[in-house]
């Protein structure tokens, strides 16, 4: 499995624990997550602490703007 097939496996399982009723295969690579899945703050923050946890990365606080959407996500964390 590629780097880029196993980020975004686990984006979209992390965005469907945290919004479920979310259609993540409609989302577009480039949409932002917070406004199409209407994350708030605690949401998205989430997100980022569980996705760290999943790939064993850290992502600096002041990096966390890089990952709103898929693509972003898959360039940043490859």
């Amino acid at each position: 499995m590629s780097d880029e097939v196993k980020i975004r496996q686990t984006v979209l399982e992390i965005l469907g624990g945290i919004a479920p009723e979310a259609d993540l295969a409609a989302l577009e690579p480039d949409a932002n997550f917070r406004r199409e899945l209407d994350l708030d703050s605690m949401d998205f923050q989430n997100f980022v602490i569980r996705l760290c946890k999943a790939l064993a990365v850290h992502v600096p606080d002041r990096d966390a703007a890089q990952l709103t959407s898929l693509k972003r996500c898959i360039d940043y964390l490859r």
